[in-house]
């Protein structure tokens, strides 16, 4: 939401002279609730929170609170980690640290496209998009070629990257076999306030490696796979 209420600042029509933070704020005044992994915008190493506008389903969700996290004041977290919360959302919707972050991903993607590496386009706000099936048009979604470059990627330079295509997609509940999403993409998500423009030049030089040597990939096969989102624990071996 805070970089989405950037892309508002940027591109509507009436809002440049907002903050991120007055957006935000009239983004929310449309919903009924929100929710929030803290580490994700709020800059912090753990936590979340769940805030509604109805108070009746509010006293419900506090309620469940106190059985499968912790007292409601602090929902199993310990005072730190909830002082650091407080914070880090005062600060991430600060407009200049919107604008650093955002602009890191812009940096990456004007590198990945001088090298004219395949990547969704336009990037997003935290993270780029590789491109797996124009990475490797000559292999089939059996041979999983996002998660391929996944490990290339990190054989190559170490660089940790997430698949989101078929391993993802997980198997069909009724046939057990694979689900096919029209998309393989392997993410490249930037955390914030952690790395260096130098950073950014070591993924790009990485990326263009495996580019590069696009053509010597076979793909992998599975070799377990958990019950339950398999992205998290499965196991590969190249083909």
């Amino acid at each position: 939401m805070v970089e989405n209420a950037w892309f508002i600042q940027e591109r509507e029509e009436g809002y440049a002279g907002m903050s991120v933070a007055e957006i935000l704020l009239e983004s929310c005044s449309y919903t009924d609730g929100a929710w929030m992994s803290a580490k994700k915008d709020s800059l912090v190493n753990i936590g979340g929170w769940l805030a509604l506008n109805d108070r009746d389903l509010f006293e419900e969700a506090r309620n469940l609170v106190v059985v499968f996290e912790g007292l409601h004041t602090y929902g199993g977290l310990a005072g730190r980690d909830m002082e650091a919360m407080a914070i880090g959302i005062e600060e991430s919707v600060q407009d200049d640290h919107v604008r650093s972050r955002i602009g890191q991903v812009y940096y990456l993607g004007e590198l990945l496209e001088t090298a004219h590496v395949p990547f969704v386009r336009p990037v997003g706000g935290h993270a780029i998009f590789l491109d797996a099936r124009r990475f490797y048009p000559h292999l089939p979604q059996d041979a999983f070629p996002a998660q391929t470059l996944a490990a290339e990627l990190y054989l190559d330079s170490g660089i940790r990257s997430m698949e989101r295509g078929v391993v993802s997609a997980g198997r069909d509940p009724k046939t057990g076999g694979h689900q096919y999403p029209k998309l393989e993409l392997t993410r490249l998500t930037i955390p914030r306030r952690v790395y260096t423009q130098a950073h950014m030049d070591v993924v790009a030089e990485s990326v263009e490696t495996v580019y590069a040597a696009r053509g010597n990939a076979r793909g992998l096969k599975l070799t377990y796979e958990p019950r339950y989102l398999r992205f998290f624990q499965a196991r590969f071996e190249p083909l």
